[in-house]
């Protein structure tokens, strides 16, 4: 992946640090809609919940962009805020679109950030939810965007469903840093390791956090209990590549989800939430990760396995019974 250097795209640059581990870096946009355009948590304020005044950019493979389509889905936003998608394959420019985007006219996201600021310096990723008013980015942070679209948005929006309630926060922020630093992130360790040491290192973290989470669905129906919250979501679209990418592509084939029993229920519990199946595209997931990292995969062919069957019936009702009985 290329980066901007004070406006001007640049080649690749290292990704790892001097022990070969994998370091992602930072979001730069921490920006928040808050309801009234008061400042939120991070950043300035200025940015009120509104209808058709924000977009998102995302990209179909990136679980962190999936995160956000999830939430727009959930939160019944559609028709609140649109969205323009990135083609599948990253190439020399970044991510690109087929097309001149609907909302600024521009065939690269770079250009979308050069918007926002000229002389910007870092990573160009996705996801981004961009204020058309204001024609800047408001974040580029999927676990801060989740959080707008799941309280901001209420006037907008039948959908009153919590999943950051404030009796689970505590909870859900425990679960969330385990997670990402060893599933989330951890598969990217293993796959970008520069060195075996890294790479085992990322790979013992990955699966113990695995087996831990393995056993937490075998007496509670989500993790953080009875309710279905954001620690659920930001889990699923790791899980959902998992068999399909992470396994081969990145090196994580100690097990697949498909051999957790616990896990693979959960998955297709989850995937079989009304409106979740629209934000999975398999094709562009496979596409981009065998098509776009080249130093893993040279070809670049896509494979045409597994099969994987999301529909398929689960037996996490059996806590919802277990609920009732109490």
């Amino acid at each position: 992946m290329g980066f901007l250097l004070e406006g001007v795209w640049r080649d690749d640059a290292p990704n790892t640090d001097a022990h070969g581990r994998f370091v992602r870096q930072a979001s730069r946009y921490h920006n928040w809609i808050t309801p009234d355009g008061a400042p939120g948590p991070a950043g300035e304020g200025g940015f009120p919940a509104a209808a058709g005044r924000y977009h998102l950019y995302v990209s179909l493979a990136c679980p962190w962009a999936h995160r956000t389509l999830i939430f727009r889905k959930l939160k019944r936003l559609d028709d609140v805020i649109s969205v323009s998608v990135v083609d599948p394959v990253m190439g020399a420019e970044g991510w690109v679109f087929s097309k001149p985007d609907a909302v600024e006219g521009k065939t690269r996201l770079s250009d979308i950030y050069l918007i926002a600021n000229p002389d910007y310096t870092g990573r160009v990723t996705v996801p981004v939810l961009w204020d058309k008013e204001r024609r800047t980015i408001v974040s580029n942070e999927s676990s801060e965007i989740i959080r707008m679209l799941n309280s901001a948005f209420a006037a907008f929006t039948p959908d009153h469903t919590d999943y950051y309630p404030p009796a689970l926060r505590g909870e859900i922020d425990t679960v969330n840093a385990k997670i990402y630093e060893t599933v989330n992130n951890g598969v990217y360790r293993a796959g970008f390791a520069g060195s075996q040491e890294a790479y085992e290192e990322a790979f013992r973290g990955l699966f113990e956090t695995l087996d831990e989470m393995e056993e937490r669905l075998s007496r509670q129906h989500y993790l953080a209990g009875s309710a279905l919250t954001e620690a659920d979501w930001r889990f699923f679209t790791t899980l959902v590549r998992f068999d399909a990418v992470y396994y081969i592509h990145f090196k994580c084939n100690l097990r697949r989800i498909a051999d957790y029993p616990n896990l693979s229920n959960y998955l297709r519990d989850l995937y079989q939430v009304p409106g979740v199946a629209e934000t999975v595209n398999m094709d562009h997931i496979k596409t981009h990760y065998y098509a776009s990292h080249r130093k893993l995969n040279p070809r670049g062919i896509v494979p045409i396995g597994p099969l994987l069957d999301f529909d398929a019936p689960h037996d996490r009702a059996r806590f919802n019974r277990a609920d009732a009985a109490e």
